[in-house]
């Protein structure tokens, strides 16, 4: 049987950077003093110190624009065609630099997978990354969409099956995420707040086929935690993607995980690890549930103290850190979670 390798990834994001903006905005923004006292606190213990997005800061409470391009007004929010106009350029021109990145011959490409949950266009980013990064017309295209943070494993999943059934084939595996597209007006709610706090935008293009180099990939599984369909949604509401992600879910991954966690490792425990850097609280929690070492997440940790979350390129990034540790050899296990809950892993082997 064919084995299947990421070979490596390329990773871009825009050029603004707007963490410490937002996190003033935040604190100036709050009327009531134990609201923003909490999102003070809340904010110091992110760890998260740059996010970057399409928008240039702009953010000042006291006026009615809140970027500098007046995109977001304060009274009067962009519709969900407003910001789906945005996504079309902004991701094209993000995800052909993730592919630059990747320094891949796209005339070897023989499938295309994107991975996006911020926006669809049709002809979409598919068509238009094809057309954009000289692939072949002939290139077989697959989209995968809204499936939040976790679509990064399904997109590899696919380009792992596609080189076990074709082992000449050479899969561009894109995953491009515009979150900042979709900020609501919800700035007294500081649950929402919070969550405005993780999301960043970003891209990653890898390339899987059977050549030997990277990371073997191994098996992939997936599951659910039972009773948690409710804990992270995202709808498509007239003013942008609405996106519900409940407090409680790093409590239930830490208290699932000791008794669950088990059968999602492979045979061989593994020495590295790339979770899905979805925030501080969701990596605390696998660590404790899965009983790791102290360091173990460490890859994760970097990428979310220097991009935040991407949504489904985070995952990407962690690998490609891995990639870039000329020490970072041996098993390893991706996991990463979304909607559902559900939870998503595969095995991998850096020789």
């Amino acid at each position: 049987m064919t084995q299947a390798w990421l070979n490596r990834i390329g990773t871009a994001v825009p050029p603004h950077d707007i963490h410490a903006a937002f996190v003033e905005f935040g604190r100036d923004t709050f009327l009531d003093g134990h609201k923003r006292a909490l999102f003070e606190r809340m904010a110091s213990l992110a760890d998260i110190h740059h996010r970057y997005a399409i928008f240039e800061p702009g953010l000042q409470p006291r006026d009615k624009i809140l970027d500098s391009t007046g995109f977001y007004r304060r009274g009067a929010f962009p519709s969900t065609g407003a910001r789906m106009a945005l996504y079309e350029p902004h991701a094209l021109d993000l995800s052909l630099r993730a592919v630059q990145a990747l320094d891949a011959d796209p005339t070897s490409i023989t499938h295309l997978i994107v991975a996006s949950c911020t926006g669809f266009t049709a002809p979409g980013l598919d068509f238009q990354l094809m057309r954009a990064a000289g692939l072949p017309d002939g290139t077989q295209r697959t989209i995968v969409g809204f499936m939040g943070c976790f679509a990064a494993i399904n997109a590899v999943k696919l380009a792992e099956q596609i080189v076990r059934a074709a082992p000449d084939a050479r899969v561009l595996v894109v995953n491009l995420e515009l979150s900042s597209l979709h900020l609501q007006e919800d700035f007294q709610d500081v649950p929402k707040m919070l969550s405005f706090l993780l999301f960043a935008d970003g891209a990653s293009a890898a390339l899987v086929t059977a050549d030997p180099t990277g990371i073997a990939l191994g098996c992939f599984q997936a599951t659910i935690i039972p009773r948690s369909a409710d804990l992270i949604t995202w709808h498509i509401r007239d003013t942008g993607f609405e996106m519900h992600l409940s407090g409680q879910v790093p409590g239930r991954i830490r208290r699932w995980l000791p008794e669950n966690g088990a059968k999602l490792l492979p045979p061989e425990p593994p020495v590295l690890w790339a979770v899905h850097a979805g925030g501080r609280s969701i990596l605390d929690a696998v660590q404790q549930g899965l009983r790791l070492e102290p360091d173990a997440l460490r890859y994760s940790r970097d990428i979310l103290r220097d991009y935040g979350n991407m949504s489904s390129a985070t995952l990407m990034f962690v690998l490609e850190k891995i990639l870039s540790d000329h020490d970072a050899r041996g098993p390893g296990l991706a996991m990463a979670f979304g909607p559902g809950l559900t939870v998503e892993t595969f095995a991998f082997h850096r020789p």
